[in-house]
């Protein structure tokens, strides 16, 4: 393995991350007949197949699966690399990758991001919305936004506050439905929520509420937050959402006396970075940009 072509690894790991050759070839900028020919020279190197073959695609074997961590951790190092290489440590040129939930990533952070390339434009922000954490420690990001504290270690992290989240609706939907009178009356309204995917229920564990979290709850179901905000927008049903993000469109509260959690904000990079300019920069911004956002809160 050690002596490998990487540029063949590389083809395997875009074609386990895509599911098939034409997805995989299309990211990697070759032809599908030039990233076929690479999966067999790997496997011929292997000494084992790495797909089975089916008019159904390609399904990984064991050995692939067991390659795939590895292959994530060298492409994430790679990856760190370029970014390092693209700009020395005191310049305000390169790159920074961020990475942050899809409802932030969205929703929040463009502005401040805008902000910041209008005062550093030779400076290229890669962003990545995923509501999985990225691993910082093996440089998957330069920098997260997380709603919870970091435990990974060697990070420098500052928390810059909390997130008040509550049910919410869109005026129309009241306009239709009214609103219901306490919590279990929320059984008899369609809610909004999850769908193969449990939600981050952390923040409820101190809630006491008369029904089970369970997909079987929600009549409309998605595993995608900003589908989820835009079905609320739309009126299908009533749904969680952030006070800031409910204020913005004009969405009614829906007993906010009864039911609130809240999520930790932290800014986390790790701390090998602290001493490149454009990324501590850019930790700061995000710091004050999160700041003022937050502030906002619930009133005005």
């Amino acid at each position: 393995m050690a002596n490998a072509d990487w540029d063949l690894f590389q083809s395997l790991h875009a074609v386990l991350q895509a599911g098939s050759l034409s997805a995989a070839a299309k990211s990697r900028g070759l032809t599908q007949p030039t990233l076929g020919r690479h999966i067999e020279a790997l496997e011929q190197k292997l000494g084992a197949p790495l797909f089975l073959r089916s008019p159904r695609g390609l399904t990984p074997t064991d050995l692939a699966r067991q390659l795939e961590q590895h292959l994530a951790e060298m492409h994430a190092a790679a990856a760190a690399a370029l970014r390092d290489a693209s700009g020395s440590a005191d310049s305000l040129k390169g790159a920074i990758r961020i990475t942050a939930s899809q409802i932030i990533g969205a929703e929040v952070l463009p502005p401040i991001l805008g902000a910041f390339h209008g005062r550093h434009p030779e400076i290229d922000i890669e962003l990545v919305l995923s509501n999985k954490t990225e691993d910082l420690s093996r440089r998957d990001a330069d920098i997260a936004v997380r709603m919870m504290r970091p435990t990974q270690g060697a990070l420098l992290a500052r928390k810059v506050g909390s997130l008040g989240v509550g049910f919410y609706a869109a005026p129309d939907y009241v306009a239709r439905h009214g609103l219901p009178q306490d919590l279990a009356g929320l059984r008899d309204r369609p809610m909004i929520g999850f769908d193969r995917v449990a939600p981050p229920i952390e923040a409820l564990k101190d809630l006491v509420l008369p029904w089970e979290i369970s997909r079987e709850l929600f009549a409309f179901r998605s595993d995608n937050d900003l589908a989820q905000i835009a079905a609320i927008r739309a009126g299908l049903g009533i749904g969680t959402c952030q006070h800031q993000l409910a204020r913005r469109y004009g969405l009614t509260p829906v007993l906010a006396e009864a039911f609130e959690f809240e999520l930790e904000v932290w800014i986390a990079m790790h701390e090998t970075l602290k001493g490149h300019r454009r990324m501590r920069l850019m930790f700061d911004h995000l710091v004050a940009g999160f700041q003022a956002f937050l502030a906002e809160g619930r009133g005005g």
